[in-house]
């Protein structure tokens, strides 16, 4: 065997051994160099999906308002059928935010409109009710320019009124 065969195996074995050394913590510090951006991505992609459950609750609430408002009620009128009044309406809306666990009080922009047309270029036009607000949604990503900032989810539903 020459010597050359006897040294080759060994010279390998070395570079090896320091090439494995070098690299000794190379994982913990891509982990820390990748941590923060994956977990923002993930609390932005939860808070996003809550502004979302927010918008949907809001179109909920405005479409049982408009529900409401469209049809007319009869338990206690006497000369025909009425609508129901702003007020009543509004009861309707901020009750159906408050079983979602939103904060009537904090919507804006409220609007009710009855009498609305909803196609104006259609023969016979139908008149409906309109509904819209606007909610304040306070988003909280860290690591970004975002952390504490304040959207407004608007949203507005129209529905048909009702004649018997």
């Amino acid at each position: 065997m020459s010597l050359r065969s006897k040294i080759r195996p060994l010279f390998r074995s070395r570079l090896s051994r320091r090439a494995v050394a070098e690299e000794r913590g190379a994982e913990i510090l891509e982990f820390a160099i990748v941590l923060p951006v994956l977990l923002m991505l993930l609390i932005g992609i939860i808070w996003l999906g809550r502004a979302y459950n927010i918008y949907e609750t809001m179109t909920r609430a405005a479409r049982e308002g408009a529900r409401y408002a469209g049809a007319p009620t009869c338990a206690k009128c006497t000369g025909g059928n009425q609508l129901p009044v702003a007020s009543q309406v509004q009861a309707v809306v901020d009750a159906a935010l408050s079983a979602s666990a939103l904060d009537p009080t904090r919507k804006t922009n409220y609007s009710f409109q009855t009498g609305v047309t909803l196609n104006p270029g259609s023969d016979p036009q139908e008149t409906g009710v309109v509904i819209s607000f606007s909610y304040p949604v306070q988003l909280v990503i860290p690591f970004t320019t975002l952390n504490a900032s304040t959207i407004t989810i608007s949203t507005q539903v129209q529905m048909r009124q009702e004649q018997q």
